[in-house]
Formats: C-alpha cells, structure tokens, sequence
C-alpha cells in the first residue's frame, strides 16, 4: 500500500480538496482513509487472485463465507452482515442459489422470513478457496511482525465495535 505522503510515481504532494483540517482531528480523517484504501486494495486483489476463479463476487464470498460459519440465517441478518441492502442480498443470494450453494426456505408461520442455508456444495467452495484467501490475508499484513498485527487486530476490532447499534 502506498503511504499517504508519497502516492503517485511523480512524488508530487497529493491534491487535497479538505487539507484546511485546522481544528479537527487529521489523524481520523488519516485512519478512515487508510481503512478505506487497504480494505479496496484487498477486496481487489481477492476478486481477481482467488473469488474471480469460482466465479464469485466479494459480496457473493462475504455471505457464503456468513453461511459457512453460521449455517443458516434469515435474509435480512445476512444483508446487515455484508453491509448490503436487503434487494441486494436478495439478488446476490438468486445467483448463489442457482449455482446450487445455498438454498431458501420461507417461515410457514410468517412468509416475509426467509431463512438461507449452506449446501454441501456451498461449503466445498469456501474450503477450497479459502486456502488461497487466507493466502493474500497473510500478504496483507506480511510487513506487520507479530505483535504489530496483534495491535491492529485489537485496535481494529476496537473500532468495529465502537459501530455496533
């Protein structure tokens, strides 16, 4: 990942259109720029190194990878988990669905609530990928020694939950 000092090949200052931060916290503007960066970069690397060869999207990984730890869960847990609108993880679980790794049973008692499992099929492919995922995970924070990424890790959760309604 590039620092936030000297992106670019020309090593010309950024231009920054919010650079007037007096008065407000730098380091948070930095932080949430630096997440946003890192998780695109990884989310790219992913897409095209390991989930473009089973043919699925990150939002398609995030929710079976969501099945595959949970086992089942309703549809509208599922859009929370991935960040996604309910219309989209309706989309996304269609696709998922027709390549046979997961299925959809409706609540008899309250036909609105729709439950997503994990097939045998669903789960084969995340054990398959996932070797390869965990890979380019690894390589993310390979210039992190242990106790550093044990610090991030803390911190990072730190922040996520400071998120959690």
């Amino acid at each position: 990942m590039t620092n936030r000092n000297d992106a670019g090949s020309d090593n010309k200052k950024p231009n920054r259109p919010f650079s007037d931060l007096s008065g407000r916290n730098k380091e948070a503007a930095y932080i949430a720029a630096a997440l946003y960066r890192s998780a695109q970069q990884l989310r790219v690397k992913m897409e095209k190194e390991v989930l473009s060869a089973h043919k699925l999207s990150w939002t398609a990984f995030s929710i079976l990878y969501d099945l595959c730890e949970w086992e089942t869960l309703d549809t509208r847990r599922i859009a929370a988990l991935s960040g996604i609108t309910a219309a989209t993880a309706s989309n996304v679980l269609n696709t998922l669905e027709k390549k046979g790794l997961c299925s959809r049973q409706t609540n008899k008692r309250d036909r609105r609530l729709v439950f997503v499992s994990i097939t045998d099929e669903g789960r084969k492919v995340i054990e398959d990928l996932y070797p390869d995922f965990h890979q380019g995970e690894i390589e993310l924070t390979a210039c992190l020694d242990k106790q550093e990424q044990k610090t991030l890790s803390a911190l990072l959760q730190k922040i996520a939950d400071n998120f959690i309604t």
